[in-house]
């Protein structure tokens, strides 16, 4: 290998979003994320946490927030990208004009046996058919104001510093030091059967740990054993080996998404992808929402993976502490209440889509669905064996209370739409799934006779609302809200719930109503009719709601048209199995923040409907 430090290439656009949403990989460490576009450049990665502030933030904060490019000096195709199987090692492999070459990237979950520091990002490039001259292109800056850092060559490698804030970058074979401008970016030729690993380390508050770059290739190759490991214990019995594959891909997905140090999923490791590209519909996804989470946790247990349902709900009865019984919109990894929202000045965002967001202010929703799908994940988890400790069934009959106090009143609903507040009638169906799955749990672990009398008084009189003021006779369908004659495509949990049988009537007409009058086109599905949210602009289909459709569909025993919808679906997927939160259905563009763990987890939800289905009526669960 020869190497020459030198003054940076071809610089990208200044406005972020060079790459496509989809062409973005994910690797992570179940601590942090990076997302990797298919030039090699990793554009987006937030420390020390997922919610911490980006030192390569040049996805949506264009040319001045940073990146680090690792692959061929001169743009080349694409001749293949994968993951190894059952594991979050990425493969990319490029065909230039004097050779293939190969990035094989990913981070390293299991730090603490070997003494490493807080993140690990291990990328090693080899050649074949020839030497090949690639790029090293280190350009870390912090935060809001892209801070550069302090940097100085050692004979480790180069340290960059903010404060308490390192970064270091070895390499094997060892990068010439540089001066000025130059001090970060090399020209450097591989040659086949001499790769180039780079490892890249950081540490945050406590000293920087340097590490043998052949060190740390040995870690991520212990860390593909074990994300293989923990693959091999998802049960796929009974579900159909062309969708095994995509199953386990959205799980490790998930696994990717959950801060392990607390338990919390985030919802995506992104802010301000945009549902709109060029609009304002942009919004900081690095939180955990108790809705969505339980969602995933429904799908963790779905495939025998209890340890993740126990520890999440660790993480929200620890977080919610201080808010109980009022259970919070969405809470930071670390279970305190966010940041107030506000707009990052001077960032152009992804394809000039501004403002870019930092905190959301939905957290000072009341949103009544939550409370449904908590309750329902700690009724599965106790459903799968597991005994809801003293403090846990404290919390959740604490829950099932404020439901029964609370569901009368109108509320911010699941899409949290910032305007008046309104009698949702997706709410109202969770509120009554909150009192029915407590009611389920109070069988096994008891509870007073007056309170579960007044629980099974709150549940029906929400079932009889329900089908008075929420349900259109007209359309005949239930509606958004009442009084309303719009669709919420929320609203197909309907036949996974129990209030009504899976094939009657008003389920059939519900489903085929929101297929029609919210289909986009293919099999996407708006989530409320289009610009009916006193926001500019449009936005796409949301695809999650095309994986309840299945669901869905599968529950009111209609197999045959949730498996076409479902295959239809996977061909929508990003070239690696990713999911973000929407698609424009004209083009079939992949839009919002990414990889979408909503997505991926209605996505396993609809897998698991497929495989209980087998062709027969749905029952309720």
């Amino acid at each position: 290998m020869t190497a020459t430090a030198s003054g940076p290439g071809p610089a990208p656009a200044a406005d972020g979003g060079g790459a496509p949403i989809a062409d973005h990989a994910l690797i992570g460490d179940t601590r942090t994320a990076a997302l990797v576009a298919s030039d090699g450049s990793l554009d987006w990665m937030c420390l020390p946490h997922f919610d911490g502030e980006p030192v390569f933030g040049s996805l949506v904060g264009g040319t001045a927030a940073g990146k680090f490019r690792a692959g061929p000096l001169r743009r080349s195709p694409v001749a293949s990208r994968r993951y190894r199987p059952s594991t979050a090692t990425l493969e990319t492999t490029w065909t230039t004009d004097q050779g293939r070459l190969t990035l094989t990237e990913g981070m390293v979950a299991e730090l603490g046996r070997y003494l490493l520091p807080e993140t690990l990002v291990v990328r090693r490039l080899a050649a074949a058919d020839g030497p090949v001259d690639v790029e090293v292109d280190l350009a870390p800056r912090l935060g809001e104001s892209h801070r550069p850092p302090v940097f100085r060559h050692r004979r480790e490698g180069v340290v960059l510093t903010w404060g308490s804030l390192a970064l270091a970058l070895q390499s094997d074979p060892v990068l010439p030091p540089g001066s000025g401008d130059a001090a970060t970016s090399w020209r450097v030729r591989v040659e086949p059967g001499r790769p180039l690993t780079l490892v890249l380390s950081t540490a945050d508050r406590q000293p920087l740990v340097h590490v043998d770059p052949e060190r740390a290739w040995e870690s991520l190759r212990d860390d593909e054993e074990r994300w293989r490991r923990w693959c091999g214990h998802i049960d796929t019995a009974g579900i159909e080996p062309r969708y095994r594959a995509p199953l386990v891909r959205s799980l490790l997905t998930l696994r990717l998404l959950t801060y392990s140090p607390s338990g919390a999923p985030v919802a995506a490791p992104t802010t301000s992808l945009p549902e709109d590209p060029g609009g304002v519909r942009n919004w900081d996804y690095r939180f955990a929402w108790p809705r969505d989470a339980s969602i995933g946790i429904g799908a963790f247990l779905g495939v025998g993976h209890v340890d993740e349902a126990r520890h999440f709900l660790a993480w929200l009865l620890h977080a919610s502490r201080l808010a109980r019984p009022r259970l919070p919109v969405l809470l930071t990894l670390h279970g305190r209440y966010p940041r107030p929202e506000h707009e990052l000045r001077g960032w152009p965002g992804y394809r000039s889509s501004r403002p870019v967001r930092v905190g959301n202010g939905a957290a000072d929703q009341h949103q009544l669905d939550g409370y449904g799908w908590v309750v329902d994940a700690a009724w599965l988890l106790t459903r799968a064996g597991v005994r809801l400790d003293g403090e846990t069934w404290r919390a959740v009959r604490g829950f099932v209370d404020e439901v029964a106090r609370r569901w009368r009143e109108p509320d911010a609903g699941i899409w949290e739409v910032r305007d008046d507040a309104a009698h949702h009638v997706h709410s109202k169906l969770m509120a009554w799934l909150a009192l029915d799955r407590g009611l389920r749990i109070a069988r096994r672990r008891g509870v007073p006779e007056r309170r579960r009398r007044g629980w099974v008084a709150e549940r029906e009189a929400i079932a009889a609302e329900v089908r008075t003021r929420g349900f259109d006779a007209g359309l005949g369908a239930y509606v958004r809200s009442y009084g309303s004659t719009e669709l919420d495509a929320a609203v197909l949990v309907l036949p996974l719930l129990g209030l009504e049988p899976p094939g009657s009537p008003r389920t059939r007409g519900t489903i085929d109503a929101i297929r029609s009058r919210l289909g986009a086109g293919g099999p996407f599905l708006y989530r409320y009719p289009p610009g009916s949210d006193g926001l500019p602009g449009g936005e796409g289909a949301f695809l999650p709601c095309s994986f309840w459709l299945v669901q869905a569909l599968a529950a009111s025993g209609r197999r045959p048209e949730a498996a076409e919808l479902f295959d239809e679906l996977l061909a929508w997927a990003g070239p690696l199995g990713l999911y973000p939160e929407e698609a424009d259905p004209s083009s079939g563009e992949l839009l919002g923040n990414h990889p979408q763990a909503l997505t991926h987890a209605a996505m396993v939800q609809a897998t698991l409907a497929l495989r209980d289905s087998n062709g027969l009526e749905g029952s309720p669960p």
